[in-house]
Protein backbone atom coordinates (compact mmCIF):
# COMPACT_ATOMS: atom_id res chain seq x y z
CA UNK A 1 0.00 0.00 0.00
CA UNK A 2 0.98 3.72 -0.70
CA UNK A 3 -0.69 5.30 2.06
CA UNK A 4 2.19 4.43 4.58
CA UNK A 5 4.82 6.51 2.41
CA UNK A 6 1.97 8.80 0.72
CA UNK A 7 4.63 11.54 2.59
CA UNK A 8 8.02 9.85 1.01
CA UNK A 9 6.25 10.44 -2.13
CA UNK A 10 4.98 14.19 -1.35
CA UNK A 11 8.95 15.04 -0.36
CA UNK A 12 9.94 13.86 -3.50
CA UNK A 13 7.41 16.15 -5.09
CA UNK A 14 7.94 19.12 -2.84
CA UNK A 15 10.78 20.06 -4.88
CA UNK A 16 11.05 22.40 -8.00
CA UNK A 17 14.19 20.50 -9.87
CA UNK A 18 12.25 17.62 -9.39
CA UNK A 19 9.16 18.60 -11.12
CA UNK A 20 10.51 20.19 -13.84
CA UNK A 21 12.70 17.16 -14.28
CA UNK A 22 8.76 15.82 -14.15
CA UNK A 23 7.61 18.25 -16.90
CA UNK A 24 10.62 17.64 -19.06
CA UNK A 25 10.10 13.54 -18.69
CA UNK A 26 5.98 14.42 -19.65
CA UNK A 27 6.55 16.70 -22.46
CA UNK A 28 9.25 14.71 -24.55
CA UNK A 29 9.31 10.49 -23.03
CA UNK A 30 12.04 8.67 -23.11
CA UNK A 31 14.52 11.33 -22.61
CA UNK A 32 18.05 9.94 -21.30
CA UNK A 33 19.55 11.40 -18.14
CA UNK A 34 21.90 13.56 -20.09
CA UNK A 35 19.41 14.41 -22.01
CA UNK A 36 17.14 16.16 -18.97
CA UNK A 37 20.66 17.19 -17.34
CA UNK A 38 21.39 19.18 -20.44
CA UNK A 39 18.11 20.39 -20.76
CA UNK A 40 17.99 21.89 -17.37
CA UNK A 41 21.19 22.97 -16.66
CA UNK A 42 22.21 20.18 -14.16
CA UNK A 43 24.68 18.58 -13.33
CA UNK A 44 24.19 14.46 -14.84
CA UNK A 45 24.72 13.06 -11.09
CA UNK A 46 21.99 14.98 -9.55
CA UNK A 47 19.55 14.70 -13.23
CA UNK A 48 20.27 11.29 -12.51
CA UNK A 49 19.67 11.24 -8.56
CA UNK A 50 16.35 12.56 -9.23
CA UNK A 51 14.94 11.06 -11.59
CA UNK A 52 16.09 7.79 -9.82
CA UNK A 53 13.69 9.06 -6.77
CA UNK A 54 11.01 9.71 -8.97
CA UNK A 55 11.12 6.51 -10.18
CA UNK A 56 11.60 4.63 -6.92
CA UNK A 57 7.81 6.43 -6.20
CA UNK A 58 6.70 4.71 -9.40
CA UNK A 59 5.56 7.90 -11.42
CA UNK A 60 8.48 7.34 -13.79
CA UNK A 61 9.45 4.30 -15.48
CA UNK A 62 13.72 3.53 -16.73
CA UNK A 63 14.82 1.71 -19.27
CA UNK A 64 18.22 1.00 -20.47
CA UNK A 65 18.94 2.23 -23.70
CA UNK A 66 22.62 1.07 -24.94
CA UNK A 67 24.71 3.30 -22.10
CA UNK A 68 21.86 5.45 -21.30
CA UNK A 69 18.89 4.99 -18.88
CA UNK A 70 15.71 6.91 -20.30
CA UNK A 71 12.99 7.24 -18.58
CA UNK A 72 8.85 7.15 -19.56
CA UNK A 73 6.00 9.08 -17.61
CA UNK A 74 4.53 5.65 -16.86
CA UNK A 75 3.33 4.50 -13.41
CA UNK A 76 4.63 1.01 -11.59
CA UNK A 77 1.51 -1.10 -12.92
CA UNK A 78 2.01 -2.84 -9.22
CA UNK A 79 1.39 0.48 -7.40
CA UNK A 80 -1.91 1.11 -8.75
CA UNK A 81 -1.94 4.34 -5.90
CA UNK A 82 1.28 5.23 -8.46
CA UNK A 83 -1.39 5.70 -11.59
CA UNK A 84 -3.84 7.50 -10.23
CA UNK A 85 -0.98 9.90 -8.63
CA UNK A 86 0.45 10.61 -12.07
CA UNK A 87 -2.97 10.93 -14.15
CA UNK A 88 -3.85 13.52 -11.74
CA UNK A 89 0.09 14.94 -12.14
CA UNK A 90 -1.05 15.05 -15.85
CA UNK A 91 -4.45 16.39 -15.17
CA UNK A 92 -2.52 19.28 -13.37
CA UNK A 93 -0.43 20.37 -16.24
CA UNK A 94 -3.23 20.10 -18.84
CA UNK A 95 -5.36 22.67 -16.11
CA UNK A 96 -3.28 24.94 -14.32
CA UNK A 97 -1.28 28.27 -15.54
CA UNK A 98 1.59 27.51 -12.85
CA UNK A 99 1.56 23.54 -12.58
CA UNK A 100 4.65 23.44 -11.03
CA UNK A 101 4.02 26.25 -8.22
CA UNK A 102 0.77 24.29 -7.70
CA UNK A 103 2.24 20.71 -7.16
CA UNK A 104 4.70 21.99 -5.11
CA UNK A 105 2.51 23.90 -2.46
CA UNK A 106 -0.33 21.10 -2.95
CA UNK A 107 2.37 18.42 -2.07
CA UNK A 108 3.75 20.09 0.71
CA UNK A 109 0.69 19.46 2.65
CA UNK A 110 1.34 15.91 2.53
CA UNK A 111 5.11 15.68 3.54
CA UNK A 112 4.59 14.70 7.30
CA UNK A 113 2.78 11.56 8.25
CA UNK A 114 0.89 13.41 11.12
CA UNK A 115 -0.83 15.52 8.68
CA UNK A 116 -1.86 12.56 6.89
CA UNK A 117 -3.49 11.14 10.05
CA UNK A 118 -5.46 14.03 10.86
CA UNK A 119 -6.93 13.98 7.24
CA UNK A 120 -7.96 10.06 8.26
CA UNK A 121 -8.94 11.13 11.49
CA UNK A 122 -11.04 13.79 9.44
CA UNK A 123 -12.49 11.57 7.05
CA UNK A 124 -13.98 9.38 9.19
CA UNK A 125 -15.97 12.34 10.48
CA UNK A 126 -15.36 16.13 11.28
CA UNK A 127 -14.38 16.77 14.81
CA UNK A 128 -12.61 19.67 17.07
CA UNK A 129 -8.50 19.83 17.85
CA UNK A 130 -8.93 17.92 21.41
CA UNK A 131 -11.03 15.15 20.00
CA UNK A 132 -8.38 15.04 17.26
CA UNK A 133 -5.60 15.31 19.45
CA UNK A 134 -7.56 12.27 21.81
CA UNK A 135 -7.46 10.19 18.58
CA UNK A 136 -4.18 10.73 17.37
CA UNK A 137 -2.22 11.00 20.17
CA UNK A 138 -0.20 14.30 18.43
CA UNK A 139 0.64 16.79 20.99
CA UNK A 140 -1.78 20.50 21.17
CA UNK A 141 1.71 22.44 19.57
CA UNK A 142 2.01 20.25 17.07
CA UNK A 143 -1.68 19.49 16.02
CA UNK A 144 -2.08 23.36 15.55
CA UNK A 145 1.19 23.47 13.49
CA UNK A 146 0.33 20.54 11.46
CA UNK A 147 -3.78 22.27 11.20
CA UNK A 148 -2.41 25.45 10.20
CA UNK A 149 -0.54 24.22 6.80
CA UNK A 150 -3.87 22.06 6.17
CA UNK A 151 -6.02 24.89 6.79
CA UNK A 152 -3.62 26.83 4.45
CA UNK A 153 -3.37 24.65 1.41
CA UNK A 154 -6.90 24.42 1.71
CA UNK A 155 -7.53 20.65 2.20
CA UNK A 156 -9.19 21.44 6.09
CA UNK A 157 -11.80 23.81 6.93
CA UNK A 158 -12.44 25.09 10.08
CA UNK A 159 -16.18 26.06 11.64
CA UNK A 160 -15.32 29.59 13.35
CA UNK A 161 -19.12 28.97 15.32
CA UNK A 162 -17.89 25.33 17.06
CA UNK A 163 -14.44 24.97 16.42
CA UNK A 164 -14.96 22.16 14.25
CA UNK A 165 -12.45 20.97 11.53
CA UNK A 166 -13.45 19.08 8.52
CA UNK A 167 -12.08 17.66 5.54
CA UNK A 168 -12.38 19.94 2.55
CA UNK A 169 -12.97 18.62 -0.45
CA UNK A 170 -11.89 19.38 -3.84
CA UNK A 171 -12.38 20.13 -7.75
CA UNK A 172 -8.98 20.07 -8.15
CA UNK A 173 -7.26 16.39 -9.50
CA UNK A 174 -4.00 16.24 -7.68
CA UNK A 175 -5.79 17.95 -4.18
CA UNK A 176 -8.64 14.89 -4.60
CA UNK A 177 -6.02 12.60 -5.13
CA UNK A 178 -4.09 13.22 -2.49
CA UNK A 179 -7.43 13.26 -0.09
CA UNK A 180 -8.47 9.75 -1.19
CA UNK A 181 -4.74 8.17 -0.98
CA UNK A 182 -4.59 9.90 2.43
CA UNK A 183 -8.04 9.49 3.62
CA UNK A 184 -9.57 6.22 2.00
CA UNK A 185 -10.43 3.31 3.40
CA UNK A 186 -10.92 1.00 0.89
CA UNK A 187 -8.51 -0.35 -2.00
CA UNK A 188 -7.51 2.15 -4.51
CA UNK A 189 -8.29 -0.14 -7.50
CA UNK A 190 -11.93 1.82 -7.24
CA UNK A 191 -10.09 5.06 -7.91
CA UNK A 192 -8.64 3.22 -11.04
CA UNK A 193 -12.57 2.79 -11.97
CA UNK A 194 -13.48 6.42 -11.16
CA UNK A 195 -10.77 7.78 -13.72
CA UNK A 196 -11.50 5.23 -16.54
CA UNK A 197 -15.34 6.52 -16.00
CA UNK A 198 -14.29 9.92 -16.32
CA UNK A 199 -12.41 9.00 -19.28
CA UNK A 200 -8.83 8.81 -18.64
CA UNK A 201 -6.64 6.79 -20.65
CA UNK A 202 -5.40 3.28 -19.60
CA UNK A 203 -1.66 3.11 -19.32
Amino acid sequence: MLQPTLWRTCRVLANKTRLQILQAVLRKPGLSVSEVARQLHLRVSLASKYLRELNARGLLRATRKSAEVCYWPEADRSLPQASVLLRALVATWHTQRSPIDFIFRVATAFTHHRRIAIIRELARQPAQSNEIRRHTGISRIALKRHLDKLLHRGFVRLSRTDGVYSVASSHAPLKAALLRLAGAREPLKRELRIHRHLGMPRR
